[in-house]
């Protein structure tokens, strides 16, 4: 009997398990969802932005919004982007071995975005020079501290995490500038009519101050649509994990309801023939 009752109570623990991956599977997918809807918004305003940016910059360089004469430090700075937590796979371990090879201390700084990278390269030995949060929400990300380091060196790549499916994964490396310049290629439209430019617009404080304005935007908006990629990218590892331990926990809820119904089924025909021998018993005695 006591192991009937320890049967059932490990196959409704594993109906629990069961509930709770399909719960997070489902918020993963609800995730998903919501943050590619997101980078869809963000991007149409990006495109606004780079029609505009293209019209009136006036030269061919892409300065990350720096004016005038602003010092910047002659090294690339790398950006990695990791997840806040553990619970990602081993997608960040990935992510962080390639940056470790390919970081030259001398040539380059590195800021991490995560706590999990940042513990993965303290656990390395590699020193790293700003820790930032991931963002919790995946709405209205303030990038803007990191836009400031990213004016403040003479490059910047970033190491992420890119969404292919919601079974694969990748990690990717892209140089800022050509992240910039492939989001403002992708939107390339025709000409419009109504051309912006100083022969029929007034800039203020001056040309070159909006276009450093418009440059730091879309900064902003490539560096955000990264973290949004990279949050994807982790929404659908935790989807597939997820799906993996709950297809796991029914098949292990499947064997253990089987083996409490032939555990019960054993209980009884043992009860059923110890009715029987006591009854036979009885017989005999008369």
């Amino acid at each position: 009997m006591i192991q009937l009752q320890e049967l059932a109570q490990e196959r409704d623990d594993m109906s629990t398990i069961v509930s709770l991956t399909s719960v997070f599977e489902s918020l993963a997918s609800i995730h998903i969802a919501q943050i590619k809807n997101q980078v869809q918004q963000s991007r149409q305003f990006f495109d606004e932005l780079w029609r505009i940016y293209t019209q009136i910059k006036v030269n061919d360089l892409f300065r990350f919004g720096r004016e005038g004469k602003e010092q910047v430090v002659d090294k690339e700075l790398l950006i990695a982007i990791t997840a806040e937590g553990g619970f990602s796979g081993d997608i960040d371990q990935k992510l962080i071995e390639w940056m470790v090879k390919e970081h030259d201390p001398a040539k380059q700084d590195i800021i991490v975005i995560g706590h999990h990278g940042a513990l993965q390269l303290t656990q390395a030995g590699v020193k790293f020079k700003k820790y930032f949060k991931l963002p919790a929400k995946d709405q209205n990300i303030n990038v803007a501290p990191l836009v400031k380091y990213v004016r403040d060196y003479r490059s910047t790549v970033v190491y992420y995490q890119a969404y292919v499916s919601l079974m694969v994964q990748d990690v990717r490396k892209i140089e800022l500038q050509k992240a910039v310049q492939e989001a403002g290629d992708k939107s390339r439209q025709k000409d419009d009519e109504n051309v912006i430019s100083e022969f029929n617009y007034i800039f203020e404080p001056s040309t070159y101050a909006v276009v450093a304005h418009l440059e730091r935007s879309m900064t902003e908006i490539s560096l955000g649509q990264l973290i949004l990629d990279s949050k994807l990218a982790q929404y659908a590892s935790r989807f597939r994990s997820m799906s993996v331990a709950r297809e796991k926990a029914v098949d292990s809820e499947d064997q253990l309801q089987l083996g409490y119904n032939r555990a019960k089924r054993s209980f009884s025909d043992e009860r059923l023939k110890e009715i029987t021998n006591g009854l036979k018993k009885a017989a005999v005695y008369e």
